[in-house]
């Protein structure tokens, strides 16, 4: 039986989304899942050796020797999770002779076979993409040709309904970068305010409003002060989930985006009335980009192979990359992400790879979300909204 991922590896997959918010979050709206790389990480660290072992040990912030049982432990954890599913696969080139010992650490039923036909490869690998997303993200991640030996790769999806839906109405926000657009604004009035709470940061109050699922998932929206970058605010965000700053009630009204005042009713309990935009955000990573917080420095030079304890041949990673969305509506949360590493052979010089040109065209402004497993405090996905769905022309 696969063992149940503990206190620890949630903390390093967290300390992980956390640096990656703070290296990759800029102006831009995004989407992250710290929790389908994490994995893919630790099937490589275990067979790794020497310097790259080094560097993806401490980004995974755990002993290389246990990595690959972590991670399959985080991915039978993820998929036992109320509204959560996680699946893991490996397919190898029919000319890798992989090592039987790290073949029988490998999830259970993950291991596949590129067959070197380029065209049909991709296709399997686009559908297991879709199987695993239920649709949501298309597309495996990498390019998969005749250099291609071993790709990795995760699917995660997250579902919830909300426990209090929200009401739809158009909104015209007066100040800030979305002035001037009629977006639509979600909207609820509850007389339970135990899922708003405000943060004391180095960097300022964090205003936290959880918005709870109907099973195990919460996405926590977190409002910081005026130009503060989404990194830092996302960063804080999980380390408040830790318990790290002081904690007030948002009904004080001290907070980004709090406000006091008073209406009739005829109760006169407290009422928490929460605003926030629809909006869904995608986004494309190549993980390459941040050595810092993944670790594959090393494990990407080509002129020596860095897994001994994977296969005979000597291998060397060529592409590391994450799909992924996320969608937050009236009735509820969903998101998909898909993560793929490929792995080409080492030892000799490769040519560059190729580049595609790319074209990417009352929270009343830019805010962070986390989306929370509620037992445990994983933080499965995370991400910045800057662009919020606009209400649709009558």
């Amino acid at each position: 039986m696969t063992p149940k991922s503990d206190d620890t590896t949630v903390r390093a997959v967290n300390a992980m989304t956390a640096r990656w918010a703070r290296a990759a979050v800029g102006e831009r709206g995004t989407v992250l899942a710290a929790a389908g790389v994490w994995p893919l990480l630790a099937l490589l660290a275990t067979p790794a050796a020497g310097p790259a072992r080094a560097e993806l040990s401490t980004a995974l912030g755990t002993a290389p020797e246990h990595a690959m049982d972590e991670a399959r432990a985080l991915l039978a954890t993820l998929d036992a999770m109320d509204g959560t599913a996680a699946a893991a696969g490996v397919w190898a080139a029919r000319s890798v002779a992989l090592r039987p010992e790290w073949r029988a650490r490998l999830p259970e039923g993950a291991l596949g076979e590129l067959t070197g036909d380029a065209a049909a490869d991709r296709a399997a690998l686009d559908a297991w993409a879709r199987r695993g997303t239920d649709g949501m993200i298309e597309r495996l991640p990498v390019a998969v040709g005749p250099g291609t030996l071993l790709v990795l790769a995760s699917a995660l999806l997250l579902r919830t309904t909300w426990e209090t839906p929200f009401a739809e109405r158009p909104v015209r926000p007066a100040e800030g970068p979305w002035a001037g657009r009629t977006l639509t604004e979600l909207y609820r009035r509850t007389e339970d305010d135990a899922g708003l709470r405000v943060h004391t940061t180095p960097d300022g109050p964090l205003t936290d409003a959880r918005v709870a699922g109907t099973g195990g998932l919460d996405v926590h929206l977190l409002l910081g002060p005026e130009r503060l970058p989404g990194g830092t605010v996302l960063a804080h965000g999980v380390a408040a989930l830790g318990g790290a700053y002081p904690v007030a009630p948002g009904a004080e009204g001290n907070g980004p985006g709090l406000a006091l005042s008073s209406v009739p009713s005829p109760h006169g309990r407290p009422l928490t009335e929460l605003s926030t935009a629809r909006w869904t955000v995608d986004a494309d990573h190549d993980l390459l980009r941040w050595p810092e917080v993944f670790g594959l420095g090393v494990a990407v030079r080509a002129s020596a192979g860095h897994f001994p304890g994977i296969a005979t041949r000597s291998l060397a990673v060529s592409a590391a990359r994450q799909t992924a969305t996320a969608t937050f509506g009236p009735l509820g949360f969903r998101a998909a992400a898909v993560t793929a590493i490929g792995m080409r052979a080492a030892g000799m010089v490769q040519p560059p790879p190729l580049r595609s040109r790319l074209v990417t065209a009352r929270f009343t402004r830019p805010f962070g979300f986390l989306a929370v497993h509620r037992a445990s405090g994983l933080v499965p996905v995370a991400g910045w909204v800057t662009d919020p769905d606009p209400y649709p022309a009558v």
